[in-house]
């Protein structure tokens, strides 16, 4: 599973200066522990079994349409990430400019379409029809035409759109290479104080909770079923595994993690379809901090903006599209609330609340609706009598 670093804990982190290191790692553990007391006790498969289907799909609508939205945000303006902030219009040319990642994005649409499969990503139809022409006996030709599509459609359009970008990073900023230093950064135990404990609990711990349960765990389960179906997910071993990897990281200064529907979303619709994925970035990741180093931050600092928004927009629109699947006016309601809600407020766990007590008013308003009239009548009349 593709993991992410907890938003809530984040943005504490980056608009108030007094969360430092040891509050960030406070709220870290506090938050993997209990989400990982949480799965060994069962409670949490058992919460997953209670939420509606619908609350989840306006989860993820929500969280699919926020990206999808602060993707555009970041082609379309020049952007301060640790600040969060726009700095105006960004230009038309440019090596971060809006040609660019407008030519990234029709890139990877031609590439990867609207998601459908195709011949690369094992398209049953595709092989039904070859047996077909086999059985026949029959030789199939491909013409140059077939062939140039079938290469453009098996390219790696998301890896190689970030290779652009970090060969970008080199030409946007000659002397970058000057600033690399090999070796990996020192790894040491981190300190907490009562305050840290107390002060990452309050203002991390709490506020990231809600979040970390519902998309991260209640969320992912879902999407993971409607990506791999005839798949065992449950909601104990991802409870679990966030929990580990927080307890275990967040001593020594690694950044609140957990999974995400956001990112499980992302490495589908770029091809995506097995741990082997998730294995290759995590290596891929191990060597670049063994070898650079925290000396890697110079080269990020100078990945285009606005590539990195077209990346995101794609996330997003294939996180959202999973809620296509309520086909009842009934669902889609409560799904709509539940994302409304959940935009306008910024809060997952405010649109998750404001869902499940729509969807319960709508359940027993239709209990009393379908109630027969002459069993309300025999009950009235008894009563009299």
């Amino acid at each position: 599973m593709p993991v992410q670093p907890m938003k809530s804990i984040a943005a504490e982190a980056l608009s108030d200066t007094g969360f430092g290191v040891p509050e960030i790692m406070a709220a870290g553990i506090l938050t993997g522990g209990t989400v990982f007391v949480l799965g060994v006790t069962g409670l949490m498969q058992l919460v997953y079994r209670l939420i509606p289907l619908c609350v989840v799909r306006g989860i993820q609508l929500a969280q699919g349409l926020s990206f999808a939205l602060t993707a555009v945000k970041y082609v379309k303006k020049i952007q301060d990430l640790p600040k969060s902030k726009s700095l105006g219009q960004r230009h038309w040319v440019g090596l971060d400019g809006l040609i660019l990642a407008i030519v990234c994005l029709v890139f990877i649409v031609i590439v990867n379409g609207a998601g459908e499969k195709n011949r690369c990503c094992g398209d049953p139809g595709d092989d039904e029809d070859l047996g077909r022409d086999r059985n026949r006996g029959s030789t199939i030709k491909k013409n140059k035409t077939d062939r140039i599509r079938r290469i453009v459609f098996s390219l790696p359009s998301a890896f190689l759109v970030f290779i652009l970008g970090v060969v970008l990073a080199f030409l946007r900023r000659h002397h970058v290479v000057h600033e690399i230093k090999f070796g990996p950064s020192s790894i040491d135990v981190v300190k907490f104080s009562k305050h840290a404990w107390k002060k990452g609990f309050i203002k991390g711990t709490i506020p990231q909770l809600p979040l970390t349960l519902l998309n991260s765990v209640v969320a992912v389960v879902k999407l993971s079923s409607d990506l791999f179906p005839g798949r065992e997910f449950t909601a104990t071993s991802l409870s679990v595994t966030v929990g580990l990897m927080n307890l275990v990281g967040c001593w020594f200064g690694a950044m609140p993690m957990c999974h995400g529907a956001g990112g499980l979303a992302g490495q589908y619709k770029f091809g995506g379809r097995s741990g082997g994925c998730v294995a290759l970035l995590g290596a891929a990741k191990l060597v670049l901090g063994l070898v650079l180093g925290t000396s890697l931050a110079h080269v990020l600092n100078q990945f285009p903006v606005g590539i990195l928004g077209v990346l995101l927009l794609f996330a997003g629109i294939e996180l959202a599209m999973c809620s296509r699947d309520m086909n009842t006016k009934e669902d889609s309601f409560v799904m709509l609330m539940c994302t409304a809600v959940s935009l306008v407020g910024s809060s997952a766990a405010l649109g998750f609340l404001v869902g499940m007590i729509v969807y319960v008013i709508l359940r027993l308003r239709n209990w009393t609706k379908d109630k027969p009239l002459s069993t309300i009548w025999m009950q009235k009349h008894d009563d009299q009598l």
